[in-house]
């Protein structure tokens, strides 16, 4: 299902290479249609994932990937920017709460010691849609241009948007909201894990102390927690939605499919880099060191893509800046859980989401705008690798009031 969203999501950075020509889109204009699927996103982040507690996720989940697979199939038909626009932010409407969702549906099932790992492989899920994505788009791209008068771009939102309707029928049927409705486990072996999650629970610094769900959520541990979100979902998104054409820039005599193998490398990079890093993280019981590390990693990489003199030194920026920045996402929801108590996850889950989705709205416009004023990509990653730096200080700050209140309490 995260594949299927993310593939959806990111889609249209591929279709750019040849859409952005046909309905003459500027790279201002491209990033501001960017934007648009954000502000639906972002103002339903909250209240859908409020209601999946309500609803449950196996129907919550489920409705979101039927009518965003729906609202994604639907792009092929647009004509100019505003209907574009429009539509995008439908996607963004329909598909809001699905990842906070996803994430708080973890927590029903995985105890802290176990969470960056089931955080990582859910993650896993990213890269591996950019992979795939970016060679089935690209083939997609060149063998339907024309097919029945229609171009590649609009058979590409079709094709790649069904999907998620069928597997959202797929996943009604299929999903378990928690532990003590499975079927698949004896009552014996659902009753040992909600032990163990029940333990994992009592040993969170809110196990004692009840402040309000509103509390919780505005406390400034939460905010700042939010906002180095904000500064790491920037990365995310300049990798997914600027990648193809930093590609192609690098590669300007080659096919569109030649450009779509090259592209998947990062990807596939990261789903190598991901597991050993959760991996480390779990075992080690330790986040914020392997969290800083990645950030620093995505940092890197993007300083080797701006000053790097061929394909090569730049390729492998784009690679280290993708493996960093999954992995800090995947270790970085490990956190949230440690300062909120279950009550206020929901909520608290969703903010810090919406709050890093908003950095994907203004990203995108302020990398275009960038790029068409200085005709290079250089001054938006630099913009971008400074949010990584604060993004990691932040995260500092968080962890260290975070165990300063833990010594307090004792």
């Amino acid at each position: 299902m995260f594949a299927i969203s993310f593939l959806d999501r990111i889609n249209i950075g591929f279709a750019a290479l040849s859409m952005n020509k046909d309905l003459h889109l500027t790279a201002t204009a491209f990033g501001f249609v960017g934007t648009t699927f954000y502000v639906g996103y972002v103002l339903c982040e909250v209240p859908s994932n409020l209601l999946m507690v309500r609803f449950g996720a196996r129907v919550w989940l489920s409705r979101i990937m039927i009518t965003w697979g729906l609202a994604a199939s639907a792009t092929m038909l647009v004509v100019d920017t505003a209907s574009l626009a429009g539509v995008r932010v439908l996607v963004g409407v329909f598909e809001a709460g699905f990842v906070p969702g996803v994430l708080l549906y973890l927590t029903y099932w995985f105890p802290d010691s176990h969470r960056a790992r089931a955080n990582g492989l859910l993650m896993l899920a990213q890269p591996f849609a950019s992979a795939i994505g970016a060679t089935v788009s690209g083939i997609i791209l060149d063998q339907t241009q024309g097919l029945l008068g229609l171009a590649g771009w609009r058979w590409m939102f079709l094709l790649e948007g069904l999907p998620a309707v069928i597997v959202g029928i797929i996943a009604y049927f299929y999903l378990t909201d928690r532990p003590e409705k499975s079927s698949w486990l004896s009552s014996d072996e659902a009753r040992a894990l909600e032990l163990i999650l029940e333990a994992d629970r009592n040993k969170s610094a809110r196990a004692t102390v009840r402040p309000s769900i509103w509390s919780q959520i505005t406390e400034t541990k939460v905010i700042l927690l939010a906002l180095s979100y904000f500064a790491l979902v920037t990365t995310l998104n300049a990798t997914s939605t600027w990648g193809p054409t930093i590609v192609r820039g690098v590669l300007h005599a080659y096919s569109l499919t030649q450009v779509g193998f090259v592209a998947a490398l990062p990807p596939v990079c990261t789903i190598i880099a991901i597991p050993l890093w959760v991996w480390s993280s779990d075992c080690n019981n330790e986040r914020i060191g392997h969290l800083s590390a990645a950030l620093m990693l995505a940092a890197v990489g993007w300083l080797f893509v701006i000053y790097a003199t061929n394909p090569v030194g730049q390729m492998f920026g784009l690679c280290c800046t993708m493996s960093g920045a999954f992995c800090a996402m995947a270790v970085f929801w490990t956190l949230p859980q440690k300062i909120l108590s279950a009550e206020a996850r929901p909520a608290g889950i969703g903010l810090i989401s919406a709050t890093g989705l908003f950095g994907s709205a203004v990203s995108a416009p302020i990398i275009g705008v960038l790029r068409d004023l200085t005709d290079s990509f250089a001054a938006g990653l630099f913009y971008a690798t400074a949010l990584l730096v604060i993004s990691m200080l932040l995260a500092w700050v968080v962890t260290s009031m975070t165990s300063l209140e833990a010594s307090t309490a004792r």
